[in-house]
């Protein structure tokens, strides 16, 4: 991140409390050599990796299976011109344990395109970045809702 971008940088603590009310996330893969870009739903575990849910058939979870991957997730308020974005890199797995997966099973996210037999994907959070821009003005104090 550039400091001098006008944006305010948010601290890990900060960025894992705002991903903990967000619904929704991107999941940023490679795919056939190039960006991929896929809206999830998702939620935080106890140790704050994020956790996802899909079908064990998906092209996702073959994709991102062991693989270092990002996760976006935002909130952003158009007319007050402010909002914030978190980006969470780390590796991607197939939870395999069936005691995890029983786990996950009771407080994990729910698929939203439910599937016969679904897996639970965690990301764990390597490296945890995050800026804000709080009511249209930057940390100059620059006003940017005229």
């Amino acid at each position: 991140m550039n400091p001098n971008d006008g944006f305010r940088e948010l601290d890990r603590e900060e960025c894992l409390r705002l991903l903990e009310r967000a619904p929704i996330g991107r999941v940023v893969h490679t795919r056939h050599a190039l960006p991929a870009v896929l809206p999830v739903n998702f939620c935080l575990d106890i140790d704050y990796a994020v956790l996802m849910r899909t079908s064990a058939d998906s092209e996702l979870a073959a994709a991102i299976d062991g693989v270092v991957i990002a996760f976006e997730a935002d909130e952003v308020d158009a007319t007050a011109h402010s909002g914030w974005s978190v980006v969470v890199t780390g590796r991607a797995t197939v939870v395999t344990d069936p005691v995890e997966h029983g786990r996950l099973t009771r407080i994990g996210p729910r698929s939203w395109v439910a599937s016969p037999k679904e897996v639970f994907i965690r990301i764990e959070p390597e490296l945890v970045t995050g800026r804000q821009l709080v009511a249209g003005r930057t940390v100059y104090g620059v006003d940017l809702s005229s």
